[in-house]
């Protein structure tokens, strides 16, 4: 079910239009439920930041607890290009309070059609904000940021690969920024990693 009356900027979060809409869905999933029919809850796409929990938790309240997916919501207007960022924050507040799904929003809204690359930055902003709430909930997903953790305590460059979400991305910057040492080209032999590592085995 679609909120046709979702605010389109964040002045109009949380106005009388919204919450009555939001309402009419809700008796809408009622209506659906009693013949039989699965529905799902379009949420708001620009949401101030402190608004994000209240009206997450008042859209599972008016829709009797129905699945609720947000668009977003984007926590500012005036980061055109960078949307994906301002809907990642949103997203993973959102999730935090109760959102079932995130709509992954591309660094084009707002200005044009996005491209496959827009869409891949995109999703992937999205599925970090899923997972950092996720991995606060189940084991599964914590134990992947454990596991990263661990192989970057020990220099394990083939782990870390293993377990990065978006590999392609992992190549390209290592290319890109080569190093002579085992650690990265951050710090270099100064790493405290390495520093560390290389002090324990002298012992």
């Amino acid at each position: 079910l679609g909120d046709g009356l979702r605010p389109g900027g964040l002045p109009d979060a949380g106005d009388e239009l919204q919450i009555a809409e939001l309402y009419t869905l809700g008796r809408l999933v009622r209506k659906a439920r009693e013949v039989g029919v699965q529905t799902m809850v379009e949420g708001p796409g620009h949401v101030p930041i402190d608004q994000i929990a209240a009206q997450v938790k008042l859209a599972k309240i008016a829709t009797d607890n129905a699945p609720f997916y947000v668009l977003g919501p984007l926590v500012t207007d005036i980061f055109p290009g960078y949307d994906h960022i301002t809907a990642a924050i949103g997203g993973a507040i959102a999730a935090l309070n109760g959102a079932d799904f995130l709509c992954y929003v591309t660094p084009a809204e707002h200005l044009g059609l996005p491209t496959v690359e827009h869409v891949r930055e995109g999703i992937i902003a999205a599925k970090i904000a899923a997972h950092a709430v996720n991995l606060t909930r189940f084991e599964a997903d914590f134990k992947k940021d454990y596991l990263m953790s661990l192989a970057r305590g020990r220099l394990d460059w083939a782990k870390q690969f293993e377990l990065s979400q978006d590999k392609e991305r992992f190549i390209e910057i290592r290319r890109k920024r080569p190093t002579k040492t085992e650690a990265c080209s951050m710090c270099g032999d100064l790493c405290a990693i390495k520093l560390i590592n290389d002090m324990l085995q002298k012992r």
